[in-house]
């Protein structure tokens, strides 16, 4: 009896002494996850432990676009043979348009529309036959969306000249202006936001070459030198968006750990877009994989083991798009990778980022509402 009368005793202590230490446990909590804040604890509320969204105003077109109240969602519609995960799907203009449209319906705010693939070992096509895919894809939206903002992937300054020219308002290049500086250019005449992202090497290496040692630096760097070469050109930093690049030259921790720090970008005072949609590193690990892959996998060689039941439900999920167009929600066999898919945006919304790129907008809405909603309360 005295034993059970003495752990009673410790217990109630130990929970008084929880309730009347807690301002000073919580502060202490609040100093080991953020040392490098000091008080007032800017951009920490009393109830949550995560780092406000800053919000930034952009010009697209003629209207005036806030970023940072709340999540925006950027529809991605590959116009390509050769995609990693919708490659020749969407090849006929007709139903690339249709396809649009229906990422709208689904929640998107942006639709990023692309005529090279830049997956892993992808090749470059030559400038003609990429603005023959994307040309009628963004004449047809435009008849059709109205305003709704429509952006080039793409690498060349000359399809981007002519994507505006067709209705498109934002250039998205995926190497940063390191492929083609003249993207800046055509960007700042067309008073067209410009998003810049990091890329370590070309697409047909980016997963074979050796990753960086410290990703952190290599992004800074990249970002330093790609806003730069922005500026130099005239455009304006309010008129910049940063892209990490997940995916992109990066190991599969490395983006993990990218993820992880994101509210690091915020030293450069600018707009950020991740891209985690679909991407291998969300698949190893919803397929049980570590954060370090095999040796046989250690250069990006090797696919993640993703079950047959989730390659079935994925696939028959894009033969239903193609048949009906409606949205089609989850699939019970497609489910984790789309909850992989999920967990990633939250991570990104959380971390700061305020536009998410995705394949299929209506299946992390409710993820970004939710991340949206916990953001409020920062």
């Amino acid at each position: 009896m005295e034993a059970s009368s003495k752990k009673k005793e410790v217990g109630s202590e130990e929970i008084s002494g929880g309730v009347e230490e807690f301002g000073t446990g919580r502060e202490n909590l609040r100093r080991s996850v953020f040392p490098q804040l000091r008080k007032p604890w800017v951009g920490v509320s009393e109830s949550c432990f995560m780092i406000s969204r800053s919000t930034f105003e952009l010009e697209v077109g003629v209207r005036k676009v806030s970023l940072g109240k709340r999540t925006l969602i950027m529809g991605v519609l590959n116009v390509t043979p050769d995609s990693f995960s919708d490659g020749g799907l969407y090849l006929a203009p007709e139903r690339a348009v249709q396809r649009g449209l229906q990422l709208v319906r689904e929640g998107a705010d942006w639709i990023d529309v692309g005529g090279e693939s830049t997956r892993p070992r992808s090749h470059p096509v030559s400038t003609e036959e990429e603005l023959r895919r994307v040309l009628p894809v963004i004449r047809g939206l435009r008849r059709k969306l109205g305003s709704i903002p429509i952006a080039i992937d793409s690498t060349k300054a000359e399809v981007a000249e002519e994507a505006l020219g067709a209705g498109a308002n934002i250039v998205n290049d995926v190497s940063g202006l390191r492929f083609d500086p003249r993207l800046a250019e055509v960007a700042r005449r067309h008073r067209a936001p410009l998003i810049l992202m990091h890329l370590r090497g070309r697409p047909e290496t980016m997963q074979v070459k050796p990753f960086a040692q410290d990703i952190w630096r290599s992004l800074t760097h990249g970002f330093e030198t790609s806003i730069r070469r922005a500026v130099a050109a005239g455009m304006r930093r309010s008129q910049i968006i940063l892209d990490p690049g997940l995916g992109f030259g990066k190991s599969r921790r490395q983006n993990y750990e990218i993820l992880a720090s994101l509210e690091k970008l915020r030293r450069f005072r600018l707009p950020v877009l991740v891209g985690s949609s679909r991407k291998s590193f969300v698949q190893a690990i919803v397929a049980g994989e570590g954060l370090d892959p095999s040796r046989a996998g250690a250069r990006g060689l090797a696919r993640p083991r993703i079950s047959r039941a989730m390659q079935r439900g994925v696939i028959f999920r894009r033969h239903l798009e193609l048949a009906g167009g409606a949205s089609l929600g989850l699939l019970t066999d497609s489910a984790p990778l789309a909850i992989g898919d999920a967990a990633a945006v939250v991570a990104a919304i959380l971390g700061g980022a305020h536009i998410v790129r995705a394949h299929d907008p209506a299946v992390i809405l409710p993820a970004v509402r939710v991340a949206d909603a916990l953001l409020s309360c920062a």
